[in-house]
């Protein structure tokens, strides 16, 4: 009888030695765990001549050397030793080592391995081209996002854009919005996002345009136009302004709110309803420069400048870009008057506008705008000759300051936006010496007061974890490029390489922050967007929000993990990032973050003159797949 066999002496301490086994096995596993020794790296690689530093935490004291070996197993550097940090490690580990192989110099890929443990990180090359192909990768997240025609999805979408709301003309007029890109994961369009997006991209192209490929057309199709990509991108930007200042004394600052936020859906067959259907027309705010909101939440407002100085400088610089164009020669004059116009609007009524809520407490919270008016004067006067932009690019600038995110540990969300001055760097140029001394100071003084933050963590990355730190993050990272072309003073290159460790991979979780990137490495998959939720297709090179505090996580509304969280080993009481398609916090990518990494991306994959690969003592390489883990 069973009841007997589960009794008798024979078959009871059968199953008692299986629990015994099984009880050994979990302690060996536990074990095991409390001494794995973790390898964070640059996945997208390392330069020649560059620093190269490995970040190790382990949960036991790390006693060993470790290796940098090729991947076919040769031993290039020997007896590295860990440098042990005892400062905020953010995760939950006792141990933090810092591992400096900046000698390697040699073409190659790579891994870094435990002597004894055999502990190795990911492989990763060594190469002046790391970064090959990754601006094209941003252009691409970029088309994905585009509102109008969507390339990315073949469609045409909210071709009823829009109805006002607070214009000079009766409410649910129509206006033809159509265009722009969508901000997100959602299918809202800001000019505050959208103005400062397409500036950005003509800036990077002024600074570097021998940088970017011709692949698409205006539409952002696959076939050359004879027109570089990033043009056309910002071409899409250029002509959304257009319709959002059609007039001298009109200007629209939104299209949708967050009636848009209804689950996931095609932006073809957009399912939210303003009042006039589902999949129809869409609210757009005029910018009045007073408090708007048609329910509880409302935003505050002061002014239009910071739309009125970044749309002025995105249409400057399309004019000085275009100017010369014997086919383009209308549309440049048309951006040229356009640009006059808005910034005239600035002038006159000075002060903020920011984004619009309808049922829900979020929303875009700029502030500031001197420095939006000063590039937009800088760009003006490079326009036009004009003396009198020059002094109001002075004025502004000093208005401006060092005023930004920089020395806070804490921010409104979008407060100090955008999170990077470039109108300091447009006009460096333009003035005499003791300006420029004055212009660089107030980049050197944010750049250091996130030096000091830096201090305070293992990574020494310094920003602080508000909604968006990449984006923090890769403005930090340019505010240093900047800053070095004005002074050729290299002071902080170290510490923006650490910078950009941190975005591919030198992190607590391992991981890239942008799609995509590397190819083969670990990178944000499930992400905050209905592309991926609908389509499973998955679109390289958007940059996430990145990691927040785990106080600003706990607060969110309706946040609740869909699977199980891969990074559980790795998170903290203190800063924590999810790939899960439910974070919109962390895993959402942004169309103005990305963007606003063009400078960024094209900086580190410039393509390397004579005289630089001879100061770095290597040659070029051709471009090759990424090491895969």
């Amino acid at each position: 009888m069973k009841k007997n066999i589960m009794h008798s002496g024979k078959y009871y301490r059968k199953p008692m030695l299986l629990l015994a086994l099984v009880i050994l096995m979990v302690l060996s596993t536990c074990q095991q765990n409390q001494e794995q020794n973790y390898i964070r790296v640059n996945q997208a690689g390392y330069k020649p001549g560059e620093s190269k530093c490995a970040i190790l935490f382990s949960n036991t004291r790390i006693k060993e050397d470790f290796f940098i070996r090729s991947e076919r197993g040769d031993v290039i550097i020997e007896n590295l030793k860990p440098e042990e940090i005892n400062i905020e490690g953010w995760g939950a580990f006792k141990y933090y080592y810092r591992l400096d192989f900046s000698i390697l110099d040699i073409t190659g890929i790579y891994y870094v391995i435990g002597s004894e443990s055999g502990s190795r990180s990911v492989s990763f090359p060594v190469s002046s081209d790391v970064y090959s192909g990754f601006t094209d990768d941003l252009l691409g997240f970029m088309r994905q996002q585009r509102c109008g025609y969507n390339p990315f999805l073949n469609v045409e979408c909210h071709q009823m854009d829009g109805k006002t709301m607070y214009g000079p003309m009766g409410d649910s007029s129509f206006i033809d919005v159509t265009g722009g890109w969508h901000d997100a994961g959602d299918q809202l369009k800001y000019l505050i996002s959208g103005s400062y997006a397409t500036a950005h991209m003509l800036k990077a192209y002024e600074i570097k345009p021998e940088q970017f490929n011709d692949s698409v057309d205006s539409l952002g199709r696959y076939g050359s136009n004879g027109v570089p990509d990033v043009l056309d991108e910002a071409l899409w930007g250029i002509n959304w302004i257009l319709k959002m200042h059609p007039s001298p004394d009109l200007l629209f600052h939104q299209v949708g709110d967050d009636r848009d936020h209804i689950g996931w859906k095609m932006p073809d067959n957009d399912k939210s309803d303003y009042g006039w259907g589902e999949n129809s027309y869409r609210v757009v705010y005029f910018a009045s420069g007073k408090p708007q909101g048609l329910r509880e939440y409302k935003s505050e407002a002061t002014g239009v400048s910071n739309l009125a100085g970044r749309c002025a400088a995105a249409l400057a610089i399309a004019y000085n870009i275009w100017k010369d164009d014997t086919d383009r020669i209308l549309f440049a004059n048309r951006c040229l008057v356009s640009a006059r116009t808005v910034f005239e609007m600035g002038l006159k009524n000075e002060g903020f506008q920011q984004g619009n809520s309808f049922g829900a407490p979020y929303r875009y919270t700029e502030d500031t705008w001197a420095d939006d008016m000063e590039w937009g004067a800088a760009e003006l006067y490079r326009a036009t000759g004009d003396e009198k932009y020059l002094d109001y690019a002075r004025d502004f600038a000093i208005r401006a300051g060092a005023v930004s995110w920089m020395p806070l540990d804490t921010a409104e969300h979008y407060k100090y936006y955008p999170f990077v001055n470039i109108g300091h760097y447009a006009l460096y140029d333009l003035v005499d010496n003791d300006f420029k001394k004055l212009l660089s100071d107030y980049y050197r003084m944010g750049i250091e007061a996130t030096v000091k933050r830096a201090g305070k963590n293992v990574y020494n990355v310094g920003v602080p974890f508000i909604w968006c730190s990449n984006n923090l993050l890769t403005s930090l990272i340019t505010q240093i490029i900047l800053y070095e072309e004005m002074t050729s003073d290299f002071t902080y290159h170290d510490f923006m390489t650490d910078q950009v460790n941190w975005l591919f991979g030198v992190n607590p979780w391992g991981t890239s922050m942008f799609t995509g990137i590397p190819d083969g490495g670990e990178y944000p998959l499930d992400v905050h967007t209905s592309i991926w939720a609908l389509t499973g297709k998955k679109v390289t090179g958007g940059l996430v929000d990145g990691p927040v505090y785990s106080t600003i996580f706990n607060s969110l509304k309706g946040i609740a993990l869909s699977d199980e969280d891969e990074f559980t080993d790795f998170q903290n009481d203190y800063v924590v990032y999810h790939d899960d398609i439910s974070d919109y916090s962390t895993n959402e990518p942004t169309m103005d973050g990305t963007a606003g990494s063009m400078i960024m991306m094209s900086y580190l994959e410039r393509r390397t003159t004579n005289d630089e690969r001879r100061t770095m003592n290597t040659k070029p390489e051709p471009r090759r797949s990424r090491a895969r883990r």
